[in-house]
């Protein structure tokens, strides 16, 4: 199953972008559930395992990607959920490393190719569950143990 969950978090309304990307998605075999704007991440998580997503895919422009993708991954821990998280966007360099320190498997920046996201996306539900992470800035930069 390649069913993936994306959603708008915070007062970020510009969703051109993550429409662009559910529709890539599609193209590429995925089924793809686009909750729209301003989504809870209380929300996203309901959605996300009532739909039996194999991913969810998170976006936010306007800043607190990091701190919502965090709430995120703590939502899914607190109802036992293995489902990986993706985040794109825009936020502190400092609030994205906490990010990825806490579990989002990748981070797509302004300009990252599309097919780097499938790529992401496809690699997070293959069945290792193994991300493979996308080069960042040295300051977002996944640290591995």
């Amino acid at each position: 199953m390649k069913r993936i969950v994306l959603a708008k978090l915070g007062l970020d309304g510009h969703d051109v972008g993550v429409r662009l990307i559910g529709k890539h998605l599609m193209e590429n075999g995925f089924e793809v559930i686009y909750l729209g704007k301003r989504v809870s991440t209380n929300l996203i998580v309901q959605a996300a395992l009532q739909e039996d997503a194999a991913a969810i895919g998170l976006s936010c422009l306007s800043g607190g990607l990091g701190y919502f993708a965090t709430r995120t991954l703590d939502s899914l821990n607190e109802q036992g959920a293995d489902i990986p998280v993706l985040a794109g966007g825009i936020d502190e360099p400092a609030e994205l490393e906490k990010m990825l320190q806490a579990g989002v498997g990748a981070y797509f920046g302004p300009g990252t190719p599309i097919e780097d996201i499938v790529r992401a996306f496809e690699d997070a539900i293959a069945d290792d569950c193994s991300v493979t992470p996308l080069p960042q800035p040295a300051s977002t930069r996944r640290r591995t143990p």
